[in-house]
């Protein structure tokens, strides 16, 4: 039986819903992009509902659009991170991990079974806990988890569809890429389900964003993007605005979509209305896209046709209402970029690369893109999909003090080195101002959704 609470339609029904800048590194990409956040892209007309606004609100009075980290902001705690990494040498597990803002004191917090992959951490509003995707190994799809910032108490939240159901709603039903609201209230999460088209790479048949209740209760359906198209694609990676209004996602088309293997990012309001293409295919922006704590920026990476994990991407910022893309990142790239995401005082930003030849790190920058500074390195454990929370980090070891200092002389913190090392002294293969060239053929996979091998490449 299917379990499923709240406003929903069948998946097969057409019946509208009516509720529910980086210095001279900086590409402005011009008239042609300016505004295409207006226009809903090649998504079917029916799929944009007619009571759908094309506004956005406008930014809070402290915030000047194109500033990121406005003084309403300047105070706000940068804890610890969040971030995906693999366990083992074959990268066929994986699981969360928390570090430090200067990537120090690494835990893992998720204990996966082997071959299984924890993925898409995303933090609650206090930081006390992390939700996170749990594929399992067996069957492939996936599942929402929770786990205390300390790694305790991890459970799996209620899935939609019991142990029990047989219906086509729950045939292969998929749920991952968990988001809170800002008020911690909520999730919401992306879902696909029905039967695979084994012709095009076993891509499923629907595929939309929903949202409920942190403990699995009062679920809704969001968007319905893929209602009256099956086959046509997968939505994911949603994420909230500071004000709780909106909601950014990654629309990712299959062989048989139109455009055909190519993505997007994406804005619906958190009523289901003002559902509109943020991005242009061109870009191919895909992975979770981040609005910066003011309202005024949202972050996104873009990824190139080819294998798995190919370089040539890049991290861009646009604002709400689709106008003034830029690059934050060198353009065109020889390197590989993964999920990028804004510390809590919108000044910084966390991002993954890889190195050619190698795994992909954590790095830092400033919110304009310059003073890039390699957080770890870890390259084995491929670290990627990063987010920043306000959880506490903690103090450092004080250490002994010296008998022969002078009386006066108090105990120092013992930075850890990679707070402590200037750029100039960074590892040998990290950008002191600017990411360098990575990647290496033959990543492992980190698809979201059931796609084309071929466009398989984050």
């Amino acid at each position: 039986m299917t379990r499923i609470a709240g406003t929903r339609q069948s998946p097969t029904s057409g019946k509208a819903r009516t509720r529910a800048t980086a210095g001279a590194g900086l590409l402005l990409l011009g008239t042609l992009l300016t505004g295409c956040g207006a226009e809903p892209g090649d998504i079917p007309l029916s799929e944009i509902r007619p009571e759908s606004p094309t506004a956005t609100p406008d930014p809070t009075p402290s915030a000047t659009p194109g500033v990121v980290g406005a003084a309403a902001h300047a105070e706000t705690r940068n804890g610890l991170i969040v971030s995906r990494a693999y366990t083992d040498a074959a990268r066929t597990t994986s699981a969360i991990v928390t570090l430090g803002p200067d990537g120090a004191d690494q835990h893992q917090i998720t204990q996966p079974p082997a071959r299984a992959r924890d993925d898409h951490p995303d933090w609650n509003p206090d930081g006390s806990a992390v939700a996170f995707d749990r594929t399992d190994p067996q069957s492939g799809t996936a599942r929402l988890w929770t786990v205390t910032t300390g790694g305790d108490n991890a459970h799996q939240i209620s899935q939609l569809c019991d142990a029990a159901g047989g219906t086509a709603d729950c045939a292969n039903e998929d749920e991952r890429a968990p988001a809170f609201s800002p008020d911690g209230k909520q999730l919401a999460f992306s879902r696909s389900w029905g039967a695979l088209d084994q012709a095009h790479n076993n891509q499923v048949q629907y595929s939309d964003l929903y949202l409920m209740s942190p403990d699995g209760t009062n679920v809704q359906r969001l968007t319905f993007l893929t209602n009256d198209k099956p086959y046509s694609g997968a939505v994911s990676n949603p994420s909230w605005s500071p004000d709780g209004k909106q909601l950014t996602f990654e629309y990712r088309t299959s062989a048989t979509g139109q455009p055909a293997n190519s993505r997007a990012v994406y804005v619906v309001g958190t009523d289901g209305t003002g559902l509109r293409q943020l991005t242009p295919w061109e870009l191919r922006a895909g992975d979770r896209a981040t609005w910066s704590p003011d309202g005024t920026q949202i972050l996104f990476t873009t990824y190139p046709v080819g294998p798995d994990n190919a370089p040539g991407g890049g991290i861009y910022t646009v604002h709400p209402d689709g106008t003034a893309i830029g690059a934050l990142t060198p353009a065109p790239s020889t390197a590989f970029y993964g999920a990028a995401a804004y510390a809590p005082d919108g000044k910084s930003i966390v991002f993954a690369q890889a190195p050619s030849g190698g795994g992909a790190d954590l790095y830092s920058m400033r919110a304009d893109g310059t003073g890039v500074t390699r957080l770890t390195n870890t390259a084995d454990k491929w670290l990627d999909r990063p987010s920043w929370g306000t959880a506490a980090v903690a103090a450092a070891p004080a250490t002994p003090a010296d008998p022969s200092a002078p009386a006066s002389a108090a105990p120092s913190a013992a930075p850890s080195a990679a707070a402590s090392a200037p750029a100039s002294a960074a590892p040998s293969d990290a950008p002191t101002t600017e990411p360098k060239p990575a990647q290496a053929q033959g990543q492992p996979k980190t698809d979201d959704a059931q796609l084309p091998d071929e466009d398989d490449d984050n």
